[in-house]
């Protein structure tokens, strides 16, 4: 009677997502059906769930990788009693909570999924943060679909899953052969998947994903399982139940083409309602709270911001018990590892997988943790998709970029991250913060602590002078105007390594009698326009230097301060505009044309040909 039970709940799973793409004329049934009694059996016999009250520590959570097959999700979800039937057909519909793939606009979603091949490694970063952070018994699922591992970030989370023995991880792979535009690569060979899943250290259960006995045995011999994660490798059809659409090619991504018909050959529609087994009844631990002490330079120092970041983010995990730090093998540069050298229990090596690194961020904030990413900038370029869905996730980070620009030297272009501004500053409701001294980097590394969203600061390799006194205050969406005077005709803008060019530049230019302004634009994101929207009334003529490619970077964030129909001053941006090759930092800057020379010669071009 049980297994029959489950049976009539895989039908109804089916059934509705028939009936929610159909009302939404759009949507990913087939997909759905496949899993259907996956996910039938885990509701009812496995999954530990309060839909009460989805914020409990001792809930399991379930990952949908497959967020296309968000219309099961959500049937789901009705079985469970958390949504109605109403809610359930306001699928795909402006205003509905239950859109084409899921995010955390539902209370029970704790991450966005929809791009293939994230919720496995995001699920990593749950499962390291049950074993490692919370230290609670609950579990971590995950869907995952058959065409997703292709993706190369899957199988950084295979690897790092194993390296971590992560027991409290499984992973339900449904395999069920057709992908968007026709077979998977391994289409049924589930030994094929098996084989290499095992290679990471994972166990494995091979299972026909439609015997309802043999998937509870592998979800119980799952969670029997210690010291290894399991995935459980099913053999599905596409479209299962309907004639006209099961293990066919073209059915994808469409709503079935009669949804009556189909209902009526599922067995028709039901309304069963289950009581998801409650979670265990245990606390979240403490995170203690100590006042912070940042750390002090003295003006006039040289320090590298980079040595201040880590020394920043080791003072804010000793204030701060909530607060993590993850890096991707290069802690030694980045510094975070005087995070792990104090707060080993808090650290956390991705090694070199920077897909991994940032989703396992993500995973952590998911369960309330503060997480702190470094690497080098360059590198984060891999990891862009992880970011911008962590956005849509509405997911808080804090991501820290080293060795950015051609001021790192020697080591070439390779290394150069110079499009990391605006990789950054086009996330949604991102914060991009480029400090120039180790003062400034330790306060601004305070304030993004409690800011909502992804916040990314840019660390430079080589040792600057500290310009401002250690009680300084820098709040983001701000400046520092370091040089003003009455007769300024000209508005030197600069931020991170260029400000100090800036600097002497302008002392340049007063040997000249040009008198130059200078602003530390350190928040790039929110940008400071009242103070750029004054120095171009005052000075009328602005010169940007920076760092970065000429796309995106401080020069955009410039000018798109004047982009409210104001009249627009006279401008030179002055960036990254050659393909570096190796050179010592100040070769670098000078062949870029972003050097004191550089600047003083635009700003006295401007202001001749300005008059």
């Amino acid at each position: 009677m049980y297994h029959e039970h489950l049976l009539e709940l895989g039908q109804q799973l089916r059934v509705d997502a028939v009936r929610a793409a159909d009302s939404a004329g759009s949507g990913h049934p087939t997909s759905s059906m496949s899993a259907a009694d996956l996910m039938a059996v885990l509701l009812v016999g496995h999954l530990r769930y309060d839909f009460d009250e989805p914020s409990r520590p001792g809930n399991d959570h379930l990952v949908f990788s497959k967020g296309h097959a968000s219309p099961l999700l959500y049937a789901l979800y009705k079985a469970g009693g958390a949504i109605t039937d109403d809610e359930l057909l306001t699928f795909r519909k402006q205003g509905s909570r239950l859109e084409g793939h899921p995010t955390p606009q539902l209370p029970w979603v704790d991450v966005a999924t929809g791009s293939l091949g994230q919720g496995l490694p995001i699920g990593v970063g749950l499962a390291l943060a049950g074993k490692h952070l919370d230290r609670l018994p609950y579990r971590t699922w995950v869907l995952c679909g058959d065409s997703e591992l292709a993706e190369g970030s899957v199988w950084e989370a295979f690897e790092h899953a194993g390296y971590e023995q992560l027991d409290n991880l499984t992973a339900v792979i449904d395999v069920n052969r057709l992908g968007q535009r026709g077979p998977t690569r391994h289409e049924w060979d589930l030994d094929a998947y098996a084989r290499r899943i095992r290679s990471f250290g994972w166990h494995t259960v091979e299972v026909d994903g439609h015997d309802i006995a043999a998937i509870d045995e592998a979800y119980a011999e799952a969670r029997a399982t210690a010291l290894r994660p399991t995935a459980v490798i099913a053999r599905t059809m596409k479209g299962r139940g309907v004639t006209a659409v099961e293990d066919r090619e073209g059915a994808h991504g469409k709503p079935l083409p009669d949804a009556a018909e189909a209902i009526a050959e599922l067995g028709g529609y039901r309304d069963l309602q289950i009581e998801v087994q409650p979670p265990p009844d245990v606390q979240t631990p403490d995170r203690p709270l100590r006042d912070l002490e940042l750390p002090r330079y003295e003006v006039g120092d040289s320090v590298a911001t980079r040595d201040a970041y880590g020394a920043a983010l080791t003072a804010l995990g000793t204030a701060r018990g909530d607060v993590v730090a993850l890096d991707g093998e290069v802690s030694d540069s980045t510094r975070s590892g005087i995070f792990a050298k104090e707060h080993p229990d808090r650290f956390f090596e991705c090694y070199i997988a920077e897909q991994q690194l940032v989703a396992t961020a993500v995973g952590m904030q998911a369960r309330g943790w503060v997480p702190f990413v470094s690497t080098f900038a360059a590198f984060l370029t891999r990891a862009h998709d992880f970011v911008r869905m962590a956005s849509v996730s509405r997911a808080s980070l804090k991501i820290a970029g080293s060795h950015a620009g051609v001021a790192i030297g020697q080591d070439g272009p390779s290394q150069m991250g110079l499009e990391d501004l605006a990789m950054f500053r086009a996330v949604h409701d991102s914060t991009v913060l480029y400090p120039c001294d180790a003062n400034q980097t330790a306060r601004l590394m305070s304030a993004m602590t409690d800011r909502p969203g992804i916040s990314y600061l840019r660390t430079t390799r080589g040792a600057g002078p500290v310009i401002y006194e250690p009680h300084e205050r820098f709040a983001i969406g701000g400046s520092r105007v370091l040089r003003s005077s009455d007769e300024d005709r000209v508005t030197l803008i600069a931020a991170g390594v260029t400000v100090q060019e800036a600097l002497a530049a302008a002392d340049r230019l007063a040997e000249e009698d040009i008198a130059a302004r200078v602003i530390d634009l350190y928040s790039l994101k929110p940008v400071d326009t009242e103070t750029l929207h004054a120095a171009a009334e005052d000075t009328g003529r602005l010169v940007t230097v920076e760092d970065h490619r000429p796309e995106g970077g401080l020069g955009d964030a410039v000018l798109e301060a004047f982009c409210d129909g104001r009249p627009v001053p006279h401008i030179v941006r002055l960036a990254v505009r050659n393909l570096p090759d190796s050179a010592s930092p100040e070769e670098q800057l000078s062949t870029a044309g972003i050097d004191a020379d550089a600047i003083t010669a635009a700003a006295r071009r401007l202001t001749a040909s300005a008059g």
